[in-house]
């Protein structure tokens, strides 16, 4: 085949270091950066080989006016960061071969000296041609317990298949892993490498990847529990509702629907999408007549296992809460009228239009037999509704400070009950002037009972 020898034409034996310019006094740059250039991809981190990578970080911090500091003090690593670059300085230990030997990928086990003079012993460049990775060896693919994880996000980044014998040796890792016969790496780490995933652009596949190589387990054993989780019928086998997949291939659908309408959607909508039935698994009965499966308070559940797994993943904690608000409330019914839209919109603003996007993508990755065109159209015409409603702009007929004022109140939750029934009311049009606002604050007070008449407080002081 003639792409099997043109591999070495495709990709040269020399790359141009100007590229990454400034570069370490006598540095030689080694993974993933070299793999980048001669994909043509852009890197914005490096790794260099030096002599003293205290000196080489002190000169490139003084030259880029960035920040330099230990990165790992045990083997004399540094790092350097300037803007949006990154300079990470090892020592040399021993020969390349042998630091290239050690590495977890042949694609990332290449090397360019400072004369640009491409290292590449394992063939490497062969490996980029073919789209695969390949492992240097077990013994170096799991002396970092994160690199199986990185492997699944670098095939996800790169478009790239697995090789047979690596992809074995990760799928024995994770069984390991989920035994207890093998260790996890840092949750900050699984993190990073997970949420790359997650915001690339073939998520859909790399969750699926994740899956068949037994890594959900390992790290997402919320959304491993429901591969094959039956939501196509009951005990008789009939067609059940809108569902043609089971709740994980449902799931993997959703972020899939979610990417193709919506790319430009952020970690917190993603991982919704991805989570959002989590709490089918533990809430799966019959109907009364045993025809169909149910799922009766998933949502709820769904959003507290939400929370907990992004916890425990060390997510930035608005990201963990805003996921949980959007899986408690992605079976919401989306309101058929222009009243019920209005209070619909007023009540989940904060995670709209969010909360839409996921509907949307949890809708049309269901696809059973009582999903049509007809249905669609409904469910498309109530969302437009409801984002027409947002687009209104809508400034407040009264402050808190008018609020106290107008009721004799002090700051408490008086206020901020009082506040949330006029905003309400606003929203659905009850209320359009600042003459209706004051007096439909006056009767809600005083049906609540704390209403207090003109002087009511001074009186009170008196007596």
């Amino acid at each position: 085949m003639r792409w099997l020898w043109s591999w070495r034409e495709r990709y040269p034996s020399r790359l141009d270091l100007t590229a990454f310019a400034p570069c370490p006094v006598g540095g030689t740059l080694v993974g993933g950066a070299v793999r980048d250039a001669l994909l043509g991809r852009p890197s914005a981190d490096t790794d260099w080989l030096v002599a003293d990578p205290q000196a080489s970080a002190r000169q490139l911090a003084a030259a880029l006016e960035g920040s330099a500091f230990p990165l790992a003090e045990a083997r004399g690593a540094y790092r350097v960061v300037a803007g949006n670059r990154t300079f990470d300085l090892s020592p040399l230990t021993g020969s390349l071969a042998d630091n290239l030997a050690a590495r977890d990928y042949t694609v990332n086990a290449m090397a360019v000296t400072p004369d640009g003079t491409l290292i590449d012993p394992f063939e490497g460049r062969r490996d980029l041609a073919r789209k695969q990775l390949r492992m240097l060896s077990p013994t170096a693919l799991t002396a970092d317990p994160l690199r199986p994880l990185r492997g699944v996000r670098l095939a996800v980044e790169l478009g790239f298949g697995l090789e047979p014998a690596t992809r074995q040796v990760i799928t024995s890792h994770a069984v390991a892993q989920v035994r207890g016969a093998a260790s996890l790496p840092a949750w900050e780490r699984v993190t990073e490498e997970l949420g790359r995933i997650v915001m690339s652009a073939r998520a859909a596949d790399g969750v699926a990847l994740l899956a068949t190589l037994g890594l959900l387990e390992t790290y997402l054993p919320e959304l491993a529990q429901t591969c094959g989780v039956e939501q196509l019928g009951g005990r008789y086998s009939e067609p059940c509702g809108f569902h043609h997949l089971d709740v994980f291939e449902h799931s993997v659908e959703a972020l899939r629907q979610l990417l193709v309408r919506f790319p430009e959607a952020d970690s917190s909508l993603r991982w919704a999408a991805l989570l959002h039935d989590i709490g089918k698994p533990a809430t799966k009965s019959y109907d009364e007549a045993g025809r169909y499966y149910h799922f009766y308070g998933h949502d709820r559940l769904g959003s507290r296992l939400a929370q907990a797994a992004l916890a425990r993943l060390r997510a930035p904690h608005e990201v963990a809460l805003r996921v949980a608000k959007l899986v408690r409330y992605h079976m919401l019914p989306l309101p058929k009228g222009e009243r019920a839209a209005r209070r619909f919109a007023h009540r989940r603003r904060d995670i709209l239009p969010d909360l839409l996007k996921l509907m949307i993508a949890d809708r049309e990755a269901a696809r059973g037999p009582l999903s049509s065109d007809r249905a669609r159209e409904a469910y498309r015409l109530a969302l437009g509704r409801v984002l027409a409603i947002m687009a209104e702009p809508q400034p407040p007929l009264l402050d808190g400070h008018e609020v106290m004022a107008l009721l004799n109140l002090k700051p408490g939750p008086q206020v901020g009950q009082a506040m949330r029934f006029i905003q309400e009311a606003q929203a659905v049009g009850d209320v359009r002037t600042r003459e209706d606002a004051e007096a439909a604050l006056r009767r809600y007070a005083e049906a609540q009972g704390f209403a207090q008449p003109e002087g009511a407080q001074a009186r009170r002081g008196r007596l």
